[in-house]
């Protein structure tokens, strides 16, 4: 069972210095053995921090989504293995590092299409491997877990300000699902965009999608914005065409949980506005950190995740369907790379029509 910690605002929660000094208030963290993390699932009526103090209530939180969001699950997984190895009772290396590798394992299966996940788990168990005992690789896996936290508040910050200059003055954007610091570990990616240019001095609304059927936009971004006091109109996700063939929207931005040569995958229903943008001209940007990237994948050996046909069939206790109705629930889609205008990371803007720097990003 999770234990709760009461707050009302991502400004209530504690500030931690990174590495480079930046003060930053973390919607993931590591406090005393325990991964404690905002519980996204009760949001907006509810603020609250959930306390993981062992593998099997990390897993759950990753896939209830109450952790959520490609470099947040990065930090999960990094954080996971640095749990799994202060809880691990083991009393040789040998029998530790078999219990890493299951608990391991357990991490990397809660959420098969965002690579973040695995990335974080991978790069904390390769560091762990180098340990000559259980002391020295308890020391090595929060070490590294906490510098994959850092970093992400670093890249973040250094994607936002590459990314602000593509918007301008009175730009009216169009969000899908969350991509914010809930997200993340702070900052954000794609609202990290809109909020740096919105402190560059432009004045940037923001058009949030619903993003059926679990509502993350209408959730968590909208929730965000609002805390931030950034203007911000939710539509129905099926309202998207309509805004664009009135004119009323003027750039498109969004996250990304995998990024292969050839697509961009991220919260089902991108590929649709991906399509309606590239038909009405209007630029369609990726905001995602080189961690998002997959070097060896294509959009043809990713599996995307098929969530509980409930989600659809009902909202709590009241039936939206039959029960027994037949149900397609993806959690994510993948978007031709043709349709996307630009990714920005945190090494500058890149333009997948420009085949070799693209191809860069994959070497």
């Amino acid at each position: 069972m999770h234990s709760y910690i009461d707050i009302r605002s991502l400004n209530e929660l504690p500030k931690i210095e990174a590495i480079s000094g930046i003060q930053t208030m973390r919607t993931i963290r590591w406090d005393s053995g325990t991964i404690t993390t905002i519980d996204q699932t009760l949001l907006p009526v509810e603020c609250r921090a959930i306390e993981c103090k062992t593998v099997h209530t990390l897993c759950e939180a990753i896939v209830s989504l109450r952790i959520r969001g490609a470099p947040a699950l990065g930090a999960a997984g990094g954080y996971g293995v640095a749990l799994a190895a202060h809880t691990s009772a083991a009393s040789t290396l040998r029998e530790f590092m078999r219990d890493l590798e299951i608990e391991s394992d357990r991490i990397r299966r809660t959420r098969p299409t965002a690579i973040n996940l695995t990335w974080g788990v991978d790069r904390v168990m390769d560091a762990v491997r180098r340990a000559g005992s259980i002391d020295e690789a308890r020391r090595i896996a929060l070490f590294e877990a906490t510098a994959i936290a850092d970093e992400d508040v670093e890249r973040n910050t250094r994607l936002s300000k590459h990314g602000r200059a593509l918007f301008e003055d009175g730009d009216t954007v169009l969000t899908h699902c969350n991509a914010g610091r809930l997200a993340c570990v702070d900052v954000g990616t794609a609202l990290g965009v809109i909020r740096a240019a919105v402190d560059e001095g432009k004045e940037i609304s923001v058009i949030s999608c619903e993003t059926r059927p679990l509502n993350q936009g209408s959730r968590l971004t909208v929730w965000e914005l609002m805390q931030d006091k950034i203007p911000v109109t939710l539509i129905p996700d099926s309202a998207a065409g309509l805004m664009m063939r009135k004119g009323l929207i003027d750039k498109v931005i969004v996250g990304a949980d995998r990024i292969t040569r050839d697509a961009v995958f991220n919260k089902i229903g991108t590929y649709t506005h991906s399509v309606l943008a590239k038909e009405h001209k209007i630029p369609f940007y990726v905001a995602a950190p080189i961690s998002t990237f997959d070097p060896t994948g294509l959009e043809r050996d990713i599996t995307i995740e098929e969530r509980d046909p409930d989600e659809l069939r009902r909202i709590h206790d009241v039936m939206l369907a039959p029960a027994d109705a037949a149900v397609y629930n993806p959690a994510f889609d993948a978007t031709p790379v043709e349709n996307v205008t630009a990714v920005i990371t945190e090494d500058g803007v890149v333009y997948p029509n420009e085949s070799e720097s693209w191809n860069d990003l994959f070497s």
